[in-house]
């Protein structure tokens, strides 16, 4: 695993303190604002702005990325749906927003979620920002439920 952030869209999201998991072509990192707990952004390591750029290694890997992403959440969140959304607008390189959808709120120490959209679309203007404590608490879950 590398420290340096593979392109601008990582360094965005926080890498490498954000990492959750890593794979040949794709990083998984914790969203720094929570919309949902476990909110997470998955990443193309490349430099492709087009999901149809990303070649075909990526391609096959992506759907193993994307079963140990849902087992993973499925395991340390508990979800009742999965919204995996494509907002590449501001942050250029291929990259998804992948939100763990419950009614309700969820919690984990000291850190409550709300998913305000529920069950429509995602309130991404709602997140929950955890402090330094719950943030690493949080990315500890996920890395010991990642199945890879």
């Amino acid at each position: 695993m590398s420290d340096a952030a593979p392109n601008a869209t990582f360094a965005t999201f926080g890498w490498p303190g954000s990492r959750v998991a890593e794979t040949d072509h794709w990083g998984v990192m914790l969203r720094p604002a929570q919309p949902t707990l476990g909110a997470l952004v998955v990443a193309f390591k490349g430099d492709a702005t087009a999901f149809g750029e990303i070649g075909a290694p990526a391609f096959a890997e992506f759907g193993k990325v994307v079963a140990a992403t849902e087992a993973m959440l499925r395991s340390a969140v508990g979800y009742e749906k999965i919204n995996w959304l494509m907002l590449m607008m501001v942050d250029p390189h291929v990259h998804f927003h992948v939100l763990p959808r419950y009614p309700g709120a969820k919690a984990l120490d000291e850190l409550e979620v709300t998913d305000s959209g529920w069950p429509g679309p995602p309130a991404l203007g709602a997140a929950v920002t955890p402090d330094e404590a719950q943030r690493a608490s949080l990315i500890a879950l996920l890395r010991a439920a990642w199945p890879l």
